[in-house]
């Protein structure tokens, strides 16, 4: 192993080690505040875009499961022991799966469409990882 990557991993290792619930609620409370914003936005200043590219229904569904979402990831930080698994997965099917819907809508990039569901499994593997969590 080169001494690059064992630099990333030890770099990687810390980040989870310092991840605190802290952390972890502020960051749920930034996705939660831009879930507001964006369905706001989408609503109202990009209103005349969504219509015409008629993606106005892909930006309310990346909307609701953002913030379906945020809200988890709120849940969970607030939790004694942060089940950081379930966490991550949440926050990476924001940011895929919303993500991916939030460009599509903008853009009606068809192909961003085939990333959706790398999100949709992100969300699935936190889901899973509740049902398997014990509780602390």
């Amino acid at each position: 192993m080169s001494a690059t990557n064992e630099i990333r991993r030890d770099a990687g290792a810390t980040i989870l080690k310092t991840f605190s619930n802290a952390t972890a609620t502020r960051i749920a409370a930034i996705a939660g505040l831009l879930a507001v914003v964006l369905g706001a936005f989408g609503a109202h200043g990009l209103k005349p875009l969504l219509a015409q590219n008629g993606t106005f229904a892909i930006w309310e569904k990346a909307v609701f499961y953002h913030f379906i979402h945020a809200v988890m990831l709120f849940v969970l930080a607030e939790r004694k022991t942060l089940p950081k698994v379930a966490w991550w997965g949440f926050l990476a099917g924001i940011v895929i799966f919303s993500g991916s819907l939030y460009l599509l809508a903008l853009t009606n990039v068809l192909w961003l469409g085939a990333i959706t569901p790398i999100g949709g499994v992100a969300f699935i593997v936190g889901w899973v990882c509740l049902i398997f969590k014990k509780r602390a």
